[in-house]
């Protein structure tokens, strides 16, 4: 064939769906070529959708950035990956190798790396493109529409995790439980952590006990930071809402030396009183995925100790349904695209 379907959006805060017939073009050297598999829709995809970070909003983008597929083409150069590869490619596209951060070794803070679905087109296609150096191996007898959400929600919420330095057996408190904090508390649980999980109402008090919370606080029906308190502290909160206030409120429910581990975007300040990180040597601190190989960790974990994404799957064809359904929060938990339905 010699084009392919996509869905891309265009404008600045409109947002304007298009169904579009691509060229199919070779791999640049150093890219691959995917059949798209499934395609995870992620919160983040509205940087794309809205034109928040695009260098030209006018111009159209294919969103999604949990993109799994099959390699049918390598471009020059490209000498570790094969046709027939089965792949994953998460929100950071691959890192150059070349910058001053490259060379340090931080490959996710590369000053040279495309943004999948944000700054290059993404996989809310049936055909991508992505760097060599971006590429996650997906492992053998992993479901494209299981594999597609861990490839940024679950990579960030276990990336966080290791971020938060917290020891086996302490308390950790995940608030939010959403398309990342349902995650969240199942990563807290296999990694061996005394997990608390934090939302409004009791509505999900019952799930988040059988992802494998062992407290559930009512943020409610009482203060969530004298209720971690009352648990002695915890050594991380993560949050993976998007409510700022809601993060800050969780500071001094931090034990001594206890970190905020930011996930969630959320658009507002954070008001945090100076004093509740300075006297009790509190911090808070932002993650952001992490690095390919880092990610294949993370797969390997999820498909070993038994966690799951909850997931709404649409065919592809239904792209901006999938998305608005998405938005709308009613979504239980993550909604993927299955580019073959």
């Amino acid at each position: 064939m010699s084009t392919y379907r996509a869905f891309q959006v265009s404008g600045q805060g409109t947002g304007d769906w298009a169904l579009v017939e691509r060229e199919l073009t070779a791999p640049l050297p150093g890219q691959v070529r995917l059949r798209v598999e499934a395609c995870g829709i992620c919160h983040s995809d509205a940087l794309a959708f809205m034109g928040i970070i695009r260098p030209d909003a006018s111009a159209p983008i294919v969103p999604g950035h949990e993109v799994v597929g099959v390699i049918d083409a390598v471009g020059a150069g490209v000498n570790t990956w094969n046709v027939g590869d089965r792949v994953g490619v998460g929100f950071l596209n691959g890192h150059c190798g070349e910058c001053d951060f490259c060379r340090r070794g931080d490959f996710v803070s590369c000053a040279s790396q495309p943004l999948t679905g944000t700054t290059v087109d993404g996989g809310y296609a049936e055909v991508a493109y992505a760097r060599a150096s971006g590429l996650v191996r997906i492992p053998d007898g992993m479901a494209a529409t299981d594999a597609a959400p861990l490839l940024c929600a679950g990579l960030t919420v276990y990336q966080g995790l290791q971020r938060a330095g917290a020891r086996p057996g302490a308390l950790v408190a995940v608030l939010g439980i959403g398309g990342l904090g349902h995650l969240g508390v199942q990563y807290a649980n296999k990694l061996g952590f005394r997990t608390v999980a934090v939302a409004r109402g009791t509505e999900k008090a019952e799930l988040a006990k059988r992802l494998g919370a062992r407290h559930y606080i009512d943020s409610l029906a009482e203060d969530p930071a004298e209720a971690l308190r009352a648990l002695g502290g915890a050594a991380a909160v993560i949050a993976t809402a998007t409510d700022s206030r809601a993060m800050a409120s969780l500071v001094t429910g931090l034990a001594p030396h206890g970190r905020l581990v930011v996930l969630g975007a959320g658009l507002d300040p954070m008001p945090v009183l100076p004093g509740d990180l300075l006297f009790a040597q509190r911090a808070i601190v932002g993650s952001l995925v992490g690095t390919p190989v880092e990610n294949e960790d993370n797969l390997a974990f999820t498909r070993d100790q038994g966690i799951h994404s909850m997931n709404e799957v649409l065919p592809l064809s239904e792209a901006p349904k999938a998305f608005e359904r998405m938005m709308s929060g009613k979504a239980r938990f993550r909604v993927v695209l299955d580019a073959h339905a």
